[in-house]
């Protein structure tokens, strides 16, 4: 029996992402803007596969070919006359619908590999059955030689994403460890180049000394420099013992096929601003510069309250093992004009709001730069998966002096807040009616203010390359010390190249402690509409939902590692410790048997102590983590949060049986099916699909039958290429 945690269970809930209503409320130009912004998203968000695993793209291509020659209902019939079950086809429509929602065969939530949930021999018999064999035998033959071992293999380092025995990783070769990452990172802060949009690949040595390859994502492939780009960053470079020699033309086809969509959408811009925007992404893709980003980024700040709005590039760093590297994305989405009142609203209070953080004054950014905050209905989310709210962009230069965007993904809240009641694990009989009836309000909120007063707060000390500071070197007082300011950041580290490998988990949890610690100001909920007792039971429900969520953050570590899996997850239990520590009766687990005889869990919170025991907890907490941020204090930092991160058989709680308990009665994250647009004449049309694993293999299958040829040769072609690296 495989265990559950690798496969997608049958049962596993698809929702719709319906933005119907809010597209067809766009005028001619800005469905045409909003169709070509689409396109290089998701022609971008293929480059996902190749970020994931050496086997993905040519499960993505097998899976293509499949169900491009027959329709899932089609393959169906083929699929009983070759011996499947009727669920076990399932199985296989489910599988292809995960893989296509996480672009990979490893989750995008958690980093553990799914399998199909047959036998390897019933999918061969279909894919020998299928019409696309019948067609091209050697071919489809050829595709399944080349994924079929590694599709199934749930061997040790095979289970999980992770850097050298610890899982697979494709940001850096196969034989890469934490001492290389390390070096590379010294490496490019020296030459003040970003992580961002590269990967690394540690080669054979040269005259004595260790070799990288560090492969910056463009179109072209030259090193030289080309027309247009200036000086370029390409070259070969002697650091302490070792040569990096950076290269380019990583994803090229890819990224060819992304320019050529922002091209086409610059002339349905609305304003100068986007067109700067596009014409600085452009530079970007082409030429593998992230100072191109920053400057498209820059315009995009600029550009308020649009309308379509979107964004694109390697953008958050969870999946890599180090902290350091983007992962691809674009998200196209139109914005809800209702809902976007409240987060204006909230935006208008910040400066009354943010004093009442637990960190003195001289540890807040000097002046509070406005962001947009806008609620938007998803049109496209190309990626590994779909968040529901952001802060961008992730440049800390930028996010300190310039400002930054906050955006709620409305309709991705709307249904991805619904559970069933069956569903509702760990909590007591008589508080799943009022959580089923506000947790999706409660957890509005808690988006809100994670993103706009967590992400968006806070203050990093730095020196530049002149020798300034940016704070009073000479009175700033750590909290946490009593003693003056004594470290800080040089020019050209960032506080993913300082803190790596815990940096996003540590940034997770500090906006989510803001979150719950912020909602229990009275002002701030009358802002998205609470009042009174109803106030009360918003606030009750969001600090019970996040240390629920703390406990079921437990699925996502692994005890043969002793790694977390998850950045979220791990901030979450991470605050269930602090809360648990707090003691006086706060929160309490219980260890129970459910009504079918096998282990259970039980969690209560408190409600009268929230605002007293609660907080205080989490206001030491969270100065906590803010000063050692502030002060780039990664020993510091790290002690903490990897402190509070462990899980262990010790104390009060034995968190390894309890994770047990959890896998036991976890419930699979629910998949999202995403409509394409297409145009028609002189206007586009709005494709739809129905919320089962069909209509997701549909919608991913409709999306590129254009040029899907073409693509999955690329793919494989790029797959291939570098495939020695992770024999």
């Amino acid at each position: 029996m495989v265990d559950s945690q690798y496969y997608l269970p049958n049962s596993i809930r698809i929702s719709k992402l319906d933005c119907k209503e809010a597209f067809e409320l766009l005028s001619p130009k800005e469905k045409l803007y909003a169709h070509y912004l689409s396109r290089a998203a998701w022609y971008g968000g293929l480059v996902v596969l190749v970020q994931t695993s050496p086997e993905s793209p040519a499960i993505y291509a097998l899976l293509q070919k499949l169900f491009r020659k027959q329709t899932p209902a089609e393959l169906e019939k083929v699929a009983s006359e070759a011996g499947l079950s009727s669920e076990e086809y399932l199985a296989v429509l489910v599988y292809a619908a995960g893989f296509y929602a996480n672009m990979g065969n490893y989750k995008s939530f958690g980093d553990t590999k799914f399998i199909p949930n047959l036998p390897k021999e019933k999918l061969k018999a279909l894919v020998w059955q299928s019409k696309a064999f019948m067609d091209s035998p050697k071919e489809m033959e050829s595709l399944w030689n080349n994924c079929s071992h590694l599709l199934f293999s749930l061997d040790n380092r095979q289970k999980q994403l992770g850097l050298g025995q610890d899982g697979i990783t494709t940001y850096f070769s196969g034989n890469c460890s934490l001492e290389d990452a390390k070096l590379a990172q010294k490496f490019l802060d020296s030459q003040n180049l970003s992580a961002y949009n590269t990967r690394l690949f540690k080669r054979e040595p040269e005259a004595g000394k260790q070799a990288y390859e560090v492969r910056l994502a463009s179109s072209i492939k030259t090193d030289c420099a080309a027309d247009g780009e200036g000086q370029t960053r390409c070259g070969q470079y002697d650091f302490e013992d070792a040569v990096f020699t950076v290269h380019r033309g990583d994803y090229a086809p890819l990224m060819e096929k992304v320019i050529q969509n922002l091209d086409k959408a610059k002339a349905y811009a609305s304003n100068e601003n986007e067109v700067r925007m596009l014409e600085e992404y452009i530079k970007s893709f082409t030429f593998g510069s992230v100072d191109a980003h920053k400057e498209g980024s820059r315009f995009w700040i600029k550009d308020k309250g649009p309308i379509v709005e979107s964004y694109i590039g390697f953008i958050e760093s969870y999946r890599d093992p180090f902290g350091s590297r983007g992962e691809f994305e674009g998200f196209v989405a139109v914005v809800n004009k209702a809902m976007s009142a409240r987060f204006a609203q909230l935006v208008s209070k910040a400066e009354v709001l943010l004093p009442e953080l637990p960190w003195p004054q001289a540890f807040e950014k000097d002046q509070f730069l406005r962001p947009d905050f806008t609620s938007l209905d998803v049109l496209t989310f190309a990626g590994s998966g779909i968040p529901s709210g952001i802060n961008i962009p992730n440049y800390d230069d930028i996010r300190q002096t310039e400002g930054f965007k906050n955006v709620s993904l409305g309709n991705v809240l709307a249904v991805g807040s619904i559970v069933r009641k069956e569903d509702l694990t760990f909590l007591e009989e008589d508080i799943k009616d009022l959580y089923l009836k506000l947790v999706g309000p409660a957890f509005e909120v808690q988006v809100g203010l994670h993103e706009l007063l967590g992400h968006g707060s806070g203050k990093l000390f730095v020196q530049d390359s002149k020798g300034s500071f940016n704070f009073e070197k000479g009175s700033v007082c750590n909290p946490e010390t009593g003693e003056l300011v004594s470290s800080w950041y040089n020019e050209g580290e960032t506080w993913d190249s300082k803190f790596s490998t815990i940096a996003s988990s540590y940034e997770e949890c500090r906006a989510e402690c803001v979150g719950i610690y912020m909602c229990l100001n009275k002002e701030v909920l009358s802002i998205f509409g609470h009042e009174n007792e109803d106030a009360e039971d918003v606030l009750y429900i969001n600090w019970l939902n996040m240390v629920r969520a703390g406990l079921l953050g437990l699925e996502f570590y692994s005890p043969e590692t002793k790694t977390w899996k998850q950045a979220h997850m791990r901030g979450r239990f991470v605050i269930l410790r602090v809360l648990l520590e707090a003691g006086e009766g706060l929160v309490t687990l219980k260890e129970t048997t459910g009504s079918d005889g096998r282990p259970d869990m039980l969690i209560t919170l408190d409600r009268a102590k929230v605002k007293t025991v609660g907080k205080s907890a989490i206001h030491k907490f969270l100065c906590k983590l803010q000063v050692y941020k502030s002060v780039a204090d990664v020993e510091g930092g790290r002690a903490l949060y990897d402190g509070y991160s462990e899980v262990t058989s010790d104390g009060p709680h034995d968190f390894l049986r309890i994770r047990e308990t959890v896998l036991l009665r976890k419930v699979a994250r629910k998949l999202f099916v995403q409509a394409n647009t297409t145009v028609k004449g002189e206007s586009v049309e709005l494709v739809e699909y129905e919320n089962t694993a069909a209509g997701l293999v549909q919608s991913n299958t409709d999306r590129f039958l254009e040029d899907a040829e073409e693509l999955e040769r690329h793919l494989l072609e790029l797959s291939s290429h570098d495939i020695a690296c992770w024999c």
